[in-house]
């Protein structure tokens, strides 16, 4: 059992700037051992599950125990319906100022999406994101809006959405690996917002649109894109020791190394890296990609010796995503769609625990 800090009369509490450290709740969820690089949903390493599950599979296996099994039975049914149910949200982005991009129409097709306001929503809102986001897509970019195939998963229908034509089978693969893979990874900052939020007892829309925009931030979910930048900027891999060099000299980052948790390699990187197996012939990057990822561990364990700066889950992401045909731009509302089930899982958690979140803050300023 947890240990429960209980400050005594007249003691101040522990003061961690960005809540280092701190144990805010307590989770059946995911457990990221950083220093171990390890990363285990519900008792099963995520080795055991991204690449071995769907999307919907993954969902079942994470919302078990908060869903009602005979909803669990079926998530691709249940997906489906909500992609459908989803495109009543057209007519509140089509009416949205112009200008707004992909990741700001899809908040606005949630907020219109029709909820019910039981556990289930969770289904609604997961599902739905895999229609509004090609949708998005589609508006901000004045194409034709496709209706959704409920035949099909969530991650065939996606691709073919945005592209217009049937994904092949190991894109599909490859498209439900990486959405697996980010299924939940602890208290992160979108994940900790949207538990924030639900403690208020506010409805569920509310706590994952919180979770959004935590999720908007460079900090958090902005990496992936940044990678192919990079790998465009290095080009052929025989110049990387040199741009790398440079870079690092210049006190700029590598993007897609280095992790706030993991001590270690991240293990999502691995499995995202085996996910390109069966995508080689059509993904120019892949070698490329690996290439530069040997030189520059080499460079940074040079240039920063004290520090383990490490694979992380963005390269593999950006390589992988590229890989199945997924527009750099759509990097992180992708990452909202997947992330959403464990927004969702949360969200129903924190709701069972019924304890408002309040943390303390120093006063600095001024003696009154």
């Amino acid at each position: 059992m947890t240990e429960r800090f209980e400050p005594s009369e007249g003691c101040l509490p522990l003061y961690a700037p960005g809540l280092d450290g701190i144990i805010a709740a307590e989770t059946v969820l995911s457990d990221v051992d950083g220093a171990g690089g390890r990363l285990v949903l519900r008792g099963r390493p995520i080795e055991e599950l991204a690449g071995k599950l769907t999307f919907e599979q993954g969902a079942a296996f994470l919302w078990r125990g908060f869903l009602p099994d005979e909803d669990l039975s079926d998530v691709k049914a249940g997906f489906a319906a909500a992609r459908v149910a989803a495109r009543q949200c057209l007519p509140a982005m089509k009416a949205a100022p112009g200008g707004l991009g992909v990741y700001e129409l899809m908040r606005l097709g949630l907020e219109a999406l029709p909820l019910t306001g039981t556990v289930r929503d969770a289904i609604v809102i997961s599902g739905s994101l895999g229609y509004l986001l090609p949708a998005a897509d589609a508006l901000a970019h004045g194409r034709q809006i496709g209706a959704p195939d409920p035949s099909l998963s969530i991650s065939a229908d996606l691709l073919r959405l945005l592209r217009g034509k049937p994904a092949r089978q190991a894109e599909v693969a490859g498209l439900d690996r990486y959405l697996v893979t980010i299924l939940d990874h602890g208290l992160n900052a979108s994940t900790f917002a949207a538990r924030v939020i639900a403690s208020t007892g506010a409805d569920m829309r509310s706590a994952v649109l919180g979770a959004f925009g935590a999720l908007k931030g460079p900090l958090h979910g902005g990496a992936p894109g940044p990678v192919l930048d990079m790998l465009d900027a290095i080009g052929d891999p025989e110049d990387a020791a040199r741009w790398i060099d440079e870079e690092l000299a210049a006190g700029r980052r590598l993007m897609g190394f280095g992790h706030r948790i993991y001590r270690t390699r991240d293990p999502r990187a691995d499995v995202l890296r085996e996910g390109l197996a069966p995508l080689r012939q059509q993904s120019g990057r892949l070698r490329s990609a690996e290439a530069i990822e040997s030189v520059a561990l080499a460079a940074l364990k040079r240039h920063r010796p004290s520090r383990v700066l490490e694979t992380n889950v963005e390269f593999y992401t950006a390589v992988l995503l590229d890989a199945v045909g997924v527009d750099r731009s759509l990097f992180t509302p992708l990452f909202a769609l997947g992330r959403s089930v464990g927004w969702c899982a949360h969200i129903l958690e924190q709701g069972k625990a019924g304890k408002l979140i309040r943390p303390m803050s120093r006063y600095v300023g001024q003696a009154g």
